[in-house]
């Protein structure tokens, strides 16, 4: 394995990270949008948005995607950094690509000046969490939702 390198996922590299963010939608049985995907894309493409996502090249190629998103908050005068979504190529699991990405995110976002980085998964999700239980602390919340 060649040494994992984080940095943004340049523009021409559409169809990988598209690829890797349709398994990530599969592995949560999320419904695919392809005007959600675009304007994700070209979000994630903008100056103007606070939206960033970050690839896992071993070597040429892209073996894992991390989205993140700064906002306020109420409780401090810093931003917060919400890891929305991280996903990993089943065959680059294990490999430490996971880990790599969340530690480029946490030393962005301080970078940046914010306060805090958290990012939800689901309960069933045990080796995700086996790793996550090792970076971070668990808040005690319970995620609410209500579509709308």
């Amino acid at each position: 394995m060649a040494q994992i390198e984080i940095h943004r996922i340049p523009r021409n590299r559409h169809d990988e990270w598209e690829a890797l963010w349709r398994a990530y939608l599969d592995f949560y049985d999320a419904p695919y949008s392809e005007q959600a995907t675009q304007t994700t894309w070209d979000r994630f493409h903008s100056p103007d948005e606070p939206m960033t996502a970050l690839g896992a090249f071993d070597g040429e190629e892209l073996v894992g995607i991390v989205h993140y998103i700064y906002h306020r908050s109420t409780w401090t005068v810093e931003n917060y950094c919400y890891l929305q979504d991280l996903f990993t190529r089943e065959d680059a699991r294990g490999r430490g690509v996971g880990r790599t990405l969340i530690e480029a995110v946490c030393e962005r976002a301080k970078e940046a000046g914010a306060g805090r980085v958290y990012w939800l998964t689901q309960e069933a999700n045990t080796p995700a969490r086996a790793l996550y239980d090792k970076l971070a602390e668990r808040s005690g919340f319970i995620q609410y939702r209500r579509m709308l």
